[in-house]
């Protein structure tokens, strides 16, 4: 495949203008209130599932430069309690030291406090449409200067948070599919007749305002076996078959939802582009697919209510989250 085919699909399948030239929210706008409505008819037995990965030192990140595993730190503990005053030494100098060493000491409250110091895409995740970009421009043409050392100007995941995200989900198993065991083996990409064969399979349809999960077996894999080679992702042709399904957003329980190894030359995430960049579409990745796979299989069952909203993170190109599938 060559640029020109990239581009002519990216053509083919921009939002850009359709909501509005200070749009800031793509294809999320596809979430009527109608659509939520409808995602709420979908609880029927109360299961709630969440999708989120443990944010931990052991997660699924590698040693990539730009982004490592959660470093999760104690700021008091149980070992400070006798010497509340003795915390930050650095407080001495106002004396608030002093002040809380003579509140602790009368009374019978002792606390624990934390802090986590990590990237906002190191485990399950949304990609603001901040996120990537090309020629300069981000979706409906928002520079890519609008995104400083400060964070995004335009498009910060914020924005996304102001319509919520909660939607009707769609699960499509490429496993059990396939029928792979763990996960579904890299080498073969999912292409759009695959994704319709699978919904058929399901007795499922993907429609305006959905949000789609896309089950490769990759997070259970590495739960399971600690193994963090790729599986199977989407090939970036298949953007078109969101396109055409107004498809809210998109998530999936690998790394990158698409697949890892690009067949266009000088172009490494060609789906990250034409989706984020030009038709507006979120991406949500890294998500633990497993439960909800397992349960889908077992009920027949394959639409549920998503509520995933991300953190409030302003100018954020990301952010954390531990969505819910409810059924």
């Amino acid at each position: 495949m060559t640029m020109n085919d990239f581009h002519a699909l990216a053509k083919q399948v921009r939002n850009w203008g359709r909501w509005g030239s200070d749009d800031e929210l793509g294809a999320l706008n596809y979430i009527t209130a109608q659509k939520v409505i409808q995602s709420a008819g979908l609880v029927r037995k109360g299961t709630v599932l969440p999708l989120g990965l443990d944010l931990s030192p052991t997660g699924p990140q590698g040693e990539l430069l730009f982004r490592r595993n959660p470093t999760h730190v104690m700021t008091v503990d149980g070992g400070d309690v006798n010497a509340p005053a003795d915390l930050w030494p650095g407080w001495s100098a106002n004396g608030l030291a002093q002040e809380l060493g003579a509140f602790m000491g009368k009374d019978i409250l002792r606390f624990n406090d934390d802090m986590i110091i990590m990237h906002t895409q190191a485990a399950t995740q949304w990609d603001a449409l901040s996120h990537v970009y090309y020629d300069g421009q981000m979706y409906n043409g928002f520079g890519a200067d609008t995104v400083t050392s400060q964070g995004a100007f335009r498009l910060g995941i914020e924005k996304a948070d102001a319509k919520g995200i909660t939607s009707r989900g769609v699960l499509l198993d490429v496993v059990r599919h396939r029928g792979d065991e763990l996960a579904a083996a890299h080498g073969r990409t999912i292409l759009p007749d695959e994704l319709s064969a699978i919904a058929e399979a399901q007795g499922v349809e993907v429609g305006s305002g959905d949000i789609v999960l896309v089950h490769t077996g990759w997070a259970g894999r590495f739960r399971q076996t600690g193994d963090k080679s790729p599986a199977a992702g989407l090939d970036w042709r298949s953007a078109a078959w969101f396109h055409e399904r107004e498809v809210a957003a998109l998530a999936a329980d690998n790394t990158g939802v698409e697949d890892v190894a690009s067949d266009i030359p000088g172009n490494m995430l060609p789906m990250h582009l034409l989706c984020l960049r030009d038709m507006g579409m979120s991406f949500g990745e890294l998500w633990d697919l497993t439960a909800l796979a397992a349960d889908c299989a077992a009920d027949g069952v394959y639409e549920f209510q998503l509520v995933a909203p991300p953190l409030r993170i302003v100018g954020g190109v990301g952010s954390p989250l531990n969505p819910l599938a409810i059924k």
